[in-house]
């Protein structure tokens, strides 16, 4: 999930996506960030340890506009975007834009394979999904679950009817939920987890393993942070065709954040850097939750690339 804090979340600021020249029906409605300013705060704060309080000292705002960041009421001057970004080690220039309510997102270039963004509502939050195929086919590949199958089908796409393989980023209800119910509805020949997790159905996969399909691979990473075992998966086309990778990056980073550190912070900003580097520049990523957005892009402003 996108937050550490507790309390009620608003969803007040959007980013409007790109008409998804990746996939085979447009996105006309913007896809809200997982996280506002408040989220990104509070979780800048954990990771360095800070209360409200020291970061008010060190930053020189107060305490109480700081409180009413996190609780989504944010009204910081430029100046004050750029303290907090400095005393929290972050990246200047995306945490304005994230407090201007500007976060930038990219137009997306068109993938040499097609790619079904399935949204699905858990709780007061939305989980993403995505389904990869080769472009005029009924098979597909299936990252994540979402909350269970139910869900899933309520947003499938009617041109897929079977799944040669799910492959999960990392066990969490919102994202793996139903598993063994997917693998028999949908004639699933293999279920992955991350090597390290337990979900019934599945069997281990961990770094630097790769699964060829006919139009494109499939290579695992493992990337501990928000969970101690979680996966990154680098979708690539099977023939060079000039077309952008795919990354389907689980709750490890999304457009202007990144996921909450479950297991440990550190490990979490490494591997986010890690795979960040790791992907061409026009990598599209595919996120646990939000819009999407490229490797340029999130190198350029997210706020937790220093």
């Amino acid at each position: 999930m996108g937050r550490w804090g507790s309390g009620a979340k608003k969803q007040k600021h959007f980013a409007w996506a790109a008409p998804p020249l990746y996939a085979a029906r447009t996105v006309s409605e913007p896809v809200p960030l997982e996280d506002e300013l408040g989220d990104v705060l509070e979780k800048a704060m954990r990771r360095a340890g800070l209360s409200e309080e020291a970061l008010a000292a060190r930053a020189g705002v107060s305490t109480n506009r700081i409180l009413d960041a996190i609780n989504y009421r944010p009204d910081f001057s430029g100046v004050e975007l750029c303290r907090l970004a400095a005393a929290l080690g972050l990246n200047e220039i995306g945490l304005s834009a994230l407090g201007c309510g500007r976060y930038p997102l990219p137009s997306l270039k068109a993938l040499p394979f097609v790619v079904y963004p399935l949204r699905m509502r858990h709780g007061i939050g939305v989980a993403n999904a995505y389904l990869v195929a080769a472009a005029g086919a009924s098979r597909g590949v299936l990252f994540d679950t979402g909350p269970g199958i139910c869900a899933l089908e309520a947003v499938w796409p009617l041109s897929i009817r079977s799944v040669d393989a799910v492959f999960l980023t990392h066990v969490e209800t919102e994202h793996a939920g139903g598993l063994c119910d997917v693998v028999e509805r949908f004639g699933v020949r293999a279920a992955y987890c991350p090597a390290g997790a337990e979900a019934p159905c599945s069997a281990p996969i961990g770094e630097g393993e790769r699964k060829d399909f006919p139009a494109f691979s499939v290579t695992a990473f493992s990337t501990p942070g928000h969970a101690s075992a979680h996966n990154c998966y680098l979708v690539e086309a099977a023939k060079r065709t000039g077309g952008p990778a795919l990354l389907i990056s689980g709750d490890l980073f999304f457009a202007g954040s990144v996921g909450c550190a479950h297991y440990c912070p550190r490990q979490l900003v490494t591997n986010l850097r890690r795979m960040l580097e790791a992907v061409p520049r026009n990598t599209v990523i595919a996120p646990g939750h939000g819009p999407m957005t490229t490797a340029e892009n999130e190198l350029r402003y997210n706020p937790f690339v220093v």
